[in-house]
């Protein structure tokens, strides 16, 4: 029981960190969040990554 509440945490934390990766970027709510979870929710290397898509777009 506590590890779903741990995960429901991270999910809400990942998907507040997704919009605000996605309205600073050009990517998707759905890209950003697939972006987080591949790196394991860093921002940094996921706003990285973004902006090669946005480079590469």
């Amino acid at each position: 029981m506590v590890e779903k509440a741990a995960a429901g945490r991270k999910s809400e934390h990942i998907d507040k960190d997704a919009l605000h990766l996605a309205e600073t970027t050009d990517v998707s709510p759905r890209q950003a969040r697939e972006l987080l979870q591949k790196h394991d929710g860093d921002r940094k290397k996921a706003a990285k990554e973004a902006k090669n898509f946005k480079a590469e777009g």
